[in-house]
């Protein structure tokens, strides 16, 4: 069984989950896949996991930079899933990377790339709003478009 919290942002409700002291889920209202990360029972209630995803959440949406890695993160997916949300989390706040560098790096392809991007279960924290196409456009993020611009420019990386 998992805990969970319901988060007021700019983005909408976003639904923050956890579950043996470690964030398993965020995702945004309507967000693609959010039932397979939300699967099975979950209990609304405020952990000390929760609270510091809120404080986090917070400051991010303040304008602040949080430090990435002051929450535990224990996300759920394939071994190749795992490498490319390590990989998002590199991403430096306020800047962009091209699905096809992030695929170089991995030794991967564009497109098997995009597919563990668009499963991330744990938006915002690990950062797949900031991956673009190769023309630096918008495209591929399973919480909107619209939110994904919303995040680029709180980050200074879209005008």
């Amino acid at each position: 069984m998992y805990s969970f919290i319901h988060y007021p942002s700019p983005q909408g409700t976003l639904t923050v989950a956890e579950e043996n002291g470690a964030l398993t889920a965020l995702v945004i209202e309507g967000q693609k896949y959010a039932d397979r990360h939300l699967a099975g029972e979950g209990r609304e209630e405020e952990t000390p996991v929760l609270r510091a995803a809120a404080r986090w959440l917070d400051d991010y949406f303040a304008g602040e930079n949080p430090d990435p890695t002051a929450l535990p993160l224990s996300p759920k997916g394939t071994a190749f899933q795992l490498r490319v949300w390590r990989e998002l989390r590199r991403i430096p706040y306020g800047e962009t990377e091209s699905y096809g560098a992030l695929a170089a790096r991995l030794g991967s392809s564009a497109r098997a790339v995009g597919s563990a991007v668009g499963r991330n279960p744990l938006s915002i924290l690990i950062p797949c709003h900031r991956v673009l196409a190769a023309d630096g456009s918008l495209t591929g993020y399973a919480g909107g478009l619209e939110n994904k611009a919303k995040l680029l420019r709180l980050e200074g990386s879209l005008g």
